[in-house]
């Protein structure tokens, strides 16, 4: 077994080792292979999941599941390490687990961007947004406050400032906490506060945040709706412009296999689907339902609230994010896809009823002071570092302190990762189960006389999705219908019929109503049938395929008596 635990953030190198080993011990179940280099060099490692003994991964339906676009959020990478354990330990003892790696594929990249989580993951740690590469310019800033550990203890805190026009004051019930100061408050010891860092070229009264050299956000980087610079921060130079994205573009638009796609975000506590831009309004009517039923779903199993981007998740509520990748996924490829925002300390602390954007600009004392006390009681104070005093190279003496928000607020505690990161796999096989799955419901064979016979094929969709998947991918003619193909053995004819028949989409029972009543009737429209006469010697044998781009590959051969 791996040497793995799940109370633990894994830099490059133990990650790599560990997906290696799992590749190794359970080759019957998992492959690993590079899918491209980060921007310095790095392997984005891809890791397939399924029985290749019941066939190739390719001709299976699959989900895409990643984590860690975003350079500190770590805990994703955790997500996806703690499914492949699951998967290849429950493996021929769990029926639905077995039932899923025999018929179906996952697709695991537990570590988009490499680069940004080694910055985070380093003993003296760099908290940058995404990727490494310089942008939108290639040189250092040399002017104001530049994020960073000054006193080398491992984590990057805040600083207390004195400071008559400071906009914070002690709380009179709590001294650890700082509260606002009220709009007319005046004559009482007040605060500025900025993050932890040294301040370039000070010039003793001024302090601008230093822009990161490293600008990019990844999660902007995407095809869809992607917008250049001045209209939106971080998203590269244009789409997939950047090699991490580029590279999940590429095996996502190459696997057309694959379903569905989630990708693991930190923190918040949600299930997100699409669209950051529009209303639900907006949706073709059946794939509203059908996020609504799966996102039910996720809900059940992993207690996080299914909400949409555009109507709970806004960061400015009269702006929207563009450029990402599950509206891409769904859009221009068809897929149900979703943000999971990992872990919610709110929620730790017995925040339930929030606003999970809004809360970060307006909040009750009380909440604070709640979290303070889970801080205490659950985190033994490691979580919130009481203010102590600090010599800074420029500003004299300080206070640092306050929330250690890489392990406490960004990704959980160490001692709660297991935890957490436990809520996901039911859910997720779940997913990739309700896939479409086509199937041979009846061949056979009859005689016309003369060495004259018709054969038929019927086939039939077994998943709960259609084969389309989504309205959308029917919308934009983006899956191709199901093809039936017919390969005559030596010396054989086809007198009726083409060796290849392309006979549509077959649907599945997502559509179906609650309760059965008269005029919800209940048509085999997950059905289709095909026929040959074919003119050959007896006793010879037919070769049948069946094939859907995302339900998968049938195959049976049949003889003629």
């Amino acid at each position: 077994m791996p040497d793995v635990r799940f109370d633990k953030y894994y830099r490059y190198e133990d990650l790599t080792r560990i997906l290696h080993s799992y590749a190794k011990e359970f080759s019957q179940l998992v492959r690993i292979e590079s899918i491209g280099k980060s921007y310095e060099g790095r392997d984005i490692w891809l890791l397939t999941v399924s029985n290749f003994a019941t066939g190739a991964h390719q001709e299976k339906p699959a989900l895409w599941i990643d984590g860690n676009i975003h350079a500190t959020e770590l805990a994703p990478s955790s997500v996806c390490l703690y499914l492949l354990q699951t998967l290849v330990t429950a493996y021929g003892t769990h029926p639905e687990i077995t039932r899923c790696l025999d018929t179906r594929t996952f697709y695991i990249c537990p570590r988009v961007n490499p680069d940004g989580a080694e910055l985070a993951l380093a003993d003296k740690p760099k908290f940058i947004r995404s990727g490494t590469r310089p942008y939108p310019h290639d040189e250092e800033g040399n002017h104001g406050l530049v994020m960073e550990d000054i006193d080398g203890d491992g984590r990057i805190l805040l600083m207390r400032i004195p400071d008559a026009n400071g906009a914070w004051k002690v709380c009179p019930t709590e001294p650890r906490l700082l509260i606002r100061r009220e709009p007319t408050e005046t004559g009482g010891q007040y605060y500025r506060v900025l993050p932890e860092g040294k301040i370039e070229n000070y010039d003793g009264v001024q302090i601008k945040i230093q822009p990161s050299k490293e600008g990019l956000d990844l999660n902007r980087n995407f095809p869809f709706l992607w917008r250049q610079e001045s209209e939106q921060s971080g998203a590269g130079s244009y789409p997939t412009s950047e090699t991490e994205v580029r590279s999940l573009v590429q095996f996502i638009t190459t696997h057309p296999n694959i379903t569905g796609a989630i990708a693991f975000h930190t923190f918040s506590g949600v299930l997100i689907r699409p669209y950051t831009h529009l209303s639900d309004d907006e949706f073709p009517v059946n794939d509203l339902r059908t996020y609504q039923r799966i996102g039910a779903k996720g809900t059940e199993l992993t207690q996080y609230p299914a909400i949409s981007a555009f109507h709970d998740f806004r960061y400015d509520p009269k702006g929207v994010v563009t450029g990402t990748f599950d509206d891409w996924a769904y859009e221009y490829q068809g897929l149900f896809a979703w943000t999971v925002e990992v872990w919610s300390p709110q929620r730790q602390a017995g925040i339930n009823d929030y606003k999970y954007i809004d809360w970060q600009q307006e909040h009750s004392v009380e909440d604070d002071l709640k979290l303070l006390r889970w801080n205490d009681e659950k985190l033994a104070g490691k979580g919130y570092v009481d203010w102590y005093p600090f010599e800074h190279p420029q500003l004299g003496q300080i206070e640092l302190g306050g929330w250690d928000t890489m392990y406490a607020w960004t990704n959980p505690p160490p001692e709660f990762l297991e935890k957490e990161i436990a809520l996901f796999p039911e859910w997720l096989v779940w997913h990739l189960l309700i896939s479409p799955r086509l199937e041979i419901y009846e061949a056979s064979v009859h005689s016309l006389g003369d060495d004259t016979y018709r054969v038929q094929l019927v086939v039939h969709n077994t998943g709960w999705l259609p084969t389309n998947v989504t309205q959308k991918a029917l919308e934009k003619k983006l899956v191709r219908g199901c093809i039936c193909e017919i390969e005559l053995p030596p010396g054989g004819t086809l007198v009726t019929g083409k060796p290849r028949e392309e006979l549509g989409q077959l649907e599945g029972r997502a559509y179906k109503p609650s309760t059965p009543i008269r005029r919800h009737s209940d048509p085999t429209k997950d059905r289709a049938k095909v026929e040959w006469v074919v003119r050959t010697p007896q006793g010879s044998t037919v070769k049948l395929l069946a094939r859907h781009e995302r339900g998968g590959v049938a195959r049976t051969e049949l003889t003629f008596p």
